[in-house]
């Protein structure tokens, strides 16, 4: 329990009648990359301004590096960092001194914070763009520097709220690889995102919807835990057969993938296989089999709901 950075219990915010998180329980580690996964609305940015210190919660118990919020939300200035989901620095600054600004911000010395930016624009290849003002740089550029400007001070808790929802995919990527590096070195870093390969990479997750947690673990728990069987049937009619299906009992869900309909069966049926060729349907099926469920599987099935913006997760059996 010493090495917990983060815990909750009964975490609730209310605003007005609608009641955003509900009775939301959290244990993060230390060093633990904790991703919270889930489509806009579901919660996940109150909970992080809840454990910021930025949002008083309605109810429960809050616990954050050994503070207790809200009453010594003060006392997380200086060892968070926040990265919000839209690029909040200063546009008309330069790379260098909007890092320069917020070294003033968190009292850094001279001498400390020359150090410190020389490694932070190396660390995140900003070297080259010191001079260039913060509005003309590229999503990805404007990223790495929001990064950058987030960890200036270390901080021993890092916070981004869908911090790659407006880049590409390598630049997702490389970012990631840093991520990884901070994690490595100590950070405890806790992250939103709707992408499903980006929740793959967390230690551990949690499944919002509505307020609610409806699941919590690493990828492969859940996974392996998942109240559903996979089945991937190739055929001529998909859309007729993906109709047929949906409206069985036995299904959770079933949606197409290109020449593919991947469909999640409850697991009172022991041989989903079997089940399936017994049904009027498998007619218009080719081919039939079960495959290992991946996170967008998981997903689906604590909501009953297909994400948004979800990419599959990669090596998923596909």
């Amino acid at each position: 329990m010493s090495d917990l950075v983060v815990r909750t219990r009964g975490m609730t915010r209310k605003f007005g009648e609608v009641t955003a998180v509900n009775q939301v329980d959290l244990e993060i580690g230390k060093g633990m990359i904790y991703g919270f996964l889930g489509p806009n609305g579901c919660g996940k940015t109150t909970s992080m301004r809840m454990l910021t210190g930025l949002l008083t919660p309605t109810s429960g118990e809050l616990e954050v590096l050994g503070n207790t919020l809200p009453r010594d939300a003060e006392n997380l200035k200086y060892r968070i960092g926040y990265m919000t989901q839209t690029f909040s620095l200063y546009r008309d600054l330069s790379v260098t001194e909007n890092l320069q600004f917020f070294s003033k911000i968190f009292g850094l010395g001279r001498k400390q914070e020359r150090r410190r930016i020389e490694d932070l624009l190396d660390i995140y290849d900003l070297t080259d763009l010191a001079k260039q003002r913060a509005g003309s740089m590229s999503g990805g550029q404007r990223q790495r520097l929001a990064l950058a400007a987030a960890v200036l001070h270390e901080p021993d808790l890092l916070f981004l709220d869908e911090p790659t929802s407006a880049v590409d995919p390598e630049s997702r990527r490389d970012f990631w690889e840093q991520l990884f590096d901070l994690s490595d070195a100590g950070t405890t870093i806790v992250v939103s995102t709707h992408f499903m390969d980006e929740a793959e990479r967390c230690h551990r997750i949690a499944i919002m919807e509505h307020g609610h947690k409806r699941a919590d673990g690493t990828p492969a728990e859940l996974m392996a835990d998942m109240a559903t069987n996979v089945l991937e049937i190739e055929g001529d009619d998909l859309r007729t057969l993906r109709k047929d299906l949906t409206a069985l009992p036995e299904v959770r869900s079933a949606a197409q993938l290109g020449a593919r309909l991947r469909v999640l069966v409850t697991k009172d049926v022991t041989d989903p296989e079997a089940w399936f060729r017994s049904l009027p349907q498998s007619k218009e099926a080719q081919q039939v089999c079960k495959v290992r469920p991946n996170l967008e599987d998981v997903f689906v099935t604590n909501t009953g709901v297909m994400p948004v913006s979800g990419q599959a997760a990669k090596g998923s059996g596909q």
